[in-house]
């Protein structure tokens, strides 16, 4: 099992000097052994992810820099796809989209893009962008994107293509998404969406719908995205840090969420509390089959927290 750590978008500009910070981050983390940097998107909040992936690609070593999530619909397909291009030949080849809908309906409104289609759009875009991240392939035609007649130049470094990863929280619907259009499976932690054991279960689902896709799964990565990460002994320490939380969302402001789980452990599924508490966490994940855990250090000193975790749990795995 593999470890990710996440940029954040808006920590760097609280800083004097956000470069610095952004690369001084990435430097310290490919060094404590970090196989991936992450970063999420928010069209109206927050620093551009690959405006910052681009800051941190020779700083980043031989991370690998994935989008957790792109809102790929309200990005747009052709410029979306040329970024992620244009990244994977300055990284030399190390660049993964990872992409959704968004939870959010407020991305589409800010773009004048309705919402009540997102779905077909993201199914017809992923397609699209794949006919322009891979070399040679044949064109996309549908309702919403037509690739014909367009080469992006110049392309993606990896061959046959850019690998394309879908975030679905676990329904059939999403698992099938991700089975029929995607390289890999970005998961999410938190109430109401992953635990270890609940993605070893889900797994075998996907893994199911991958063989009628005919891709095989022991070849097909998955990662658990924007898991929280703070470690300490002091019991009040942890209790200030609060749970990930689960907070109902109103109805027409977004994508319906799982159901939460109240009677858990607020941190029941994120990777904060004692040493022993995570090692036994990372352990029951690399049980259940995950290929990499994408962390969010919190807390004051973020590497202090992530260099925490590589060296005192992962470590005794």
């Amino acid at each position: 099992m593999e470890y990710g750590i996440t940029f954040s978008r808006t920590d760097a500009v609280e800083h004097p000097a956000p470069l610095q910070y952004l690369t001084h981050f990435a430097r310290t983390a490919a060094q404590m052994g970090c196989a991936y940097g992450a970063i999420g998107d928010r069209l109206e909040s927050g620093l551009d992810p690959f405006s910052v992936l681009t800051a941190v690609a020779e700083a980043s070593g031989r991370m690998q820099l994935i989008t957790s999530v792109l809102v790929l619909p309200p990005r747009g397909i052709v410029v979306a796809s040329k970024q992620y291009a244009s990244l994977d030949v300055l990284t030399g080849g190390r660049v993964i989209a990872g992409v959704g809908t968004g939870s959010m309906f407020r991305d589409y409104e800010v773009v004048g893009m309705e919402h009540t289609d997102m779905w077909p759009r993201f199914e017809e875009g992923v397609r699209a962008m794949r006919s322009y991240l891979t070399p040679g392939a044949a064109p996309f035609v549908g309702h919403f994107y037509n690739t014909t007649g367009i080469t992006l130049e110049p392309p993606p470094v990896q061959r046959p293509g850019l690998p394309i990863w879908i975030g679905s929280w676990g329904s059939n619907v999403g698992l099938r998404r991700v089975a029929r259009l995607a390289d890999g499976w970005l998961s999410s932690a938190g109430p109401g969406h992953q635990s270890p054991e609940q993605f070893a279960s889900d797994i075998q689902r996907l893994n199911a719908f991958l063989i009628a896709e005919g891709k095989d799964p022991a070849t097909f990565p998955s990662a658990v995205s924007t898991m929280a990460l703070f470690i300490s002994e002091d019991q009040e320490e942890l209790a200030r840090m609060g749970g990930p939380g689960y907070v109902p969302r109103p109805a027409g402001l977004g994508v319906a969420q799982p159901a939460a789980r109240p009677s858990e452990d607020p941190h029941a599924h994120d990777m904060v509390g004692t040493r022993a508490a995570c090692l036994d966490k990372v352990r029951r994940w690399q049980a259940a089959g995950i290929h990499a855990l994408f962390l969010v250090p919190r807390g004051p000193d973020p590497l202090a927290q992530m260099r925490l975790l590589m060296d005192e749990v992962a470590s005794k795995v």
